[in-house]
Order: structure tokens, then C-alpha cells, then sequence
């Protein structure tokens, strides 16, 4: 029986974050984003639970034509993970070059984002 790594578990979820942002898919932030998750931007907890997710639904167009995320490192403290990345959105108005920290930790539910930054 192969086990599966808190690393490679943690990779298709990135995967499947970037294809929500891409979609966008409002649910994959309602049920991954902890409800207690802190979310720092510009050096401000500014991002709340409600924010993520309203901000990724879907409208008339898509919002991004494209994203891309790179540099991705994953480090893996078993029932935890810390996720540094860099992520280019491309949209109608050109592309936009974002840095991340996400930190993940499965709970008895799964695995959630509690923390993150964006810059």
C-alpha cells in the first residue's frame, strides 16, 4: 500500500487552487479557507473568509485568461505545510506578478489554508 506525502497532497490542492482562480470557483475557497483564517496583503490582515470567496465568483467573462504559479516550494511538517509561490495572472488588462505564503493544516476535516500572504 503506497502512502500518500502531506507534500503531494498538498500539491494537488495548489493545483486544484489554481484552477479556482482560473474558473473561478467560489466553493473551492469556501471549503478550504479556514473560518478563522488570517490573510495578509500589503501588511494588513485585510482578506477575510467572506472576501476570498466573493471575490471569486464567477461573472459575465472569466476573470483571469491565465495563471501560472512557479518557484513553488512545500514544505511539509506532517500534519502541516508551508507553501511559498510566485503566481502570474493574466487578464484582458494585461498580467499581474504576485508572491504567496500559504500555511496549511489538516484538521479533522481535511486540510485548510489558515494563514497566508500575498505580495
Amino acid at each position: 500500500m503506497t502512502t500518500i506525502t502531506a507534500r503531494e497532497e498538498i500539491l494537488k490542492l495548489e493545483e486544484r487552487l489554481r484552477e479556482a482562480e482560473l474558473g473561478p470557483d467560489p466553493s473551492f475557497f469556501q471549503e478550504f479557507l479556514d473560518d478563522k483564517a488570517i490573510m495578509v496583503s500589503g501588511g494588513e490582515a485585510t482578506f477575510t473568509k467572506k472576501k476570498v470567496v466573493e471575490a471569486h465568483q464567477p461573472g459575465a467573462a472569466p476573470k483571469f485568461l491565465n495563471v501560472t504559479m512557479t518557484d513553488m516550494q512545500i514544505i511539509d511538517h506532517q500534519n502541516g505545510a508551508v507553501v511559498t509561490c510566485k503566481g502570474s495572472y493574466e487578464t484582458a488588462m494585461g498580467t499581474h506578478n504576485l508572491k504567496f505564503m500559504r500555511v496549511w493544516v489538516k484538521k479533522p476535516e481535511g486540510w485548510r489554508i489558515v494563514a497566508g500572504t500575498v505580495t
